[in-house]
C-alpha cells in the first residue's frame, strides 16, 4: 500500500498516483485545472464542528485524531476508506491537503488509518 500526503499547492509529481484531496473545502487561490485532482471524497474529511473546534485551540492534536477516527466510522467514511485502500493495492495515491503542517493534519490521522487498518 503506497499513500502519502502531499500540499495541494505543490506541483503534481508523476509519481503521485491518484490525487485525492481530502480537505471539505476547496482550496483557496487554486484553479481546478491546477489541482490536478482526480477525487474529493468530503465524506472522508473532518466535520465541520471537528474542523472549528480543533481550529478553535480547544484541544490537543492527539484527541482530534481520536474524534477523527469515530468520525472515519460511520458507514459512508468507511465504503470511502476501502475504496481508497483499494486505489492504493493498485498504485500510488497522493492526500492532498491544503494544511500548511501536512504532519499534524486530519490528512496525517487519515494515512495511520488507511494504513493500520486490515480489511
Amino acid at each position: 500500500m503506497s499513500v502519502r500526503v502531499r500540499r495541494v499547492y505543490e506541483p503534481p509529481e508523476p509519481d503521485d498516483g491518484v490525487r485525492v484531496l481530502v480537505d471539505r473545502l476547496w482550496p483557496r487561490g487554486l484553479s481546478k485545472d491546477a489541482a490536478h485532482v482526480d477525487e474529493w471524497p468530503k465524506a472522508l474529511t473532518p466535520s465541520t464542528e471537528l474542523r472549528r473546534w480543533y481550529h478553535a485551540g480547544v484541544g490537543s492534536y492527539d484527541e482530534f485524531g481520536s474524534r477523527y477516527e469515530a468520525e472515519l466510522e460511520a458507514a459512508e467514511a468507511a465504503e470511502l476508506l476501502d475504496h481508497v485502500r483499494e486505489l492504493s493495492d493498485k498504485g500510488a495515491v497522493t492526500l492532498l491537503t491544503s494544511a500548511k503542517d501536512p504532519e499534524h493534519s486530519h490528512a496525517a490521522v487519515l494515512v495511520r488509518v488507511l494504513t493500520s487498518r486490515s480489511r
